[in-house]
């Protein structure tokens, strides 16, 4: 269980903006005169999963190869990486979420105008921008006591999930508020990213061997109940909030250092934008 909720988190989210993106192009050059348009998207789809299936499996093989002081100092930066690329992803999207449609629209008119084959690149770099991000992201995601494969399962349930709701989207069957969906999976993935912060931190700690009590001492340590270590409920939590049965200060304090400030922000310093007309929900009908 360790990882897995955190992978299915991840491609959820992720896959769901890709879906949505697939679906707003298919929509709209259906609705164009064009032949063979589609044919290219796919063309675009395949080869950018393609070439993030290949940047996971040696990112994965390279990561698992390391041990010792090497394996601290890659995890701690790859979790801090991680944290900061996912950071800017969630407050990208919450703030440009409603001019997605258009966006994707003027990229395709320019495309198909200068040369129908550049429609796969559009597509090419629209999944392959989110697919690199989740590769990212599920590296940071493996911990210790998670296997590699937990953290694939977990985000291989999220793709399906995400595809059919991008099916649904695409079919406009639906009334599907895109942009609350957003909103609320960004402030689990806030949650998440502040574990990937503090994780980054606590490697770094133990890379330095920095002991002393002021950071290294532990604020609690429990050692039986759900909580611990080896229960379903402690391999969840850790996996997706990056929990620990007994943290040292400095992880609790960076933990707590990123949490408070960007939640804060994400629900009050965004909150302007949510006032306006030009923010109302993201329907699944204006998507298609």
């Amino acid at each position: 269980m360790d990882g897995m909720g955190a992978g299915l988190l991840i491609t959820l989210r992720e896959g769901l903006e890709v879906s949505l993106v697939l679906a707003i192009i298919l929509g709209y050059i259906d609705r164009r005169p064009e032949e063979g348009l589609r044919r290219r998207v796919w063309i675009g789809t395949t080869a950018a999963a393609a070439s993030c299936v290949v940047a996971g499996v040696v990112v994965f093989a390279v990561v698992g190869g390391l041990h010792g002081k090497s394996e601290q100092a890659v995890e701690g930066v790859l979790a801090l990486t991680a944290a900061l690329v996912l950071t800017w992803m969630i407050f990208w999207m919450r703030a440009n979420a409603r001019g997605m449609t258009t966006e994707l629209h003027q990229k395709i008119d320019t495309a198909i105008t200068n040369s129908p084959g550049t429609l796969m690149a559009v597509a090419f770099v629209a999944v392959a921008r989110e697919g690199f991000e989740t590769v990212l992201f599920l590296v940071g995601a493996e911990t210790s006591s998670a296997s590699g494969a937990e953290v694939v399962i977990g985000g291989l349930i999220g793709l399906a999930i995400s595809s059919v709701m991008g099916v649904i989207v695409y079919k406009g069957s639906h009334h599907i508020d895109i942009q609350s969906f957003f909103k609320w999976t960004g402030a689990l993935l806030i949650v998440f990213a502040a574990g990937l912060f503090a994780k980054g931190i606590h490697e770094f700690r133990e890379l330095l061997e920095i002991d002393a009590s002021l950071v290294a001492d532990r604020v609690w340590t429990i050692t039986s109940g759900p909580f611990s270590a080896g229960h379903t409920l402690h391999d969840f939590l850790k996996g997706l909030f990056g929990w620990s049965p007994a943290p040292e200060r400095i992880r609790v304090a960076a933990y707590l250092a990123y949490l408070v400030p960007v939640s804060r922000y994400y629900f009050t310093g965004t909150s302007r934008h949510t006032r306006t007309g030009a923010d109302r929900p993201l329907t699944a009908t204006q998507a298609g």
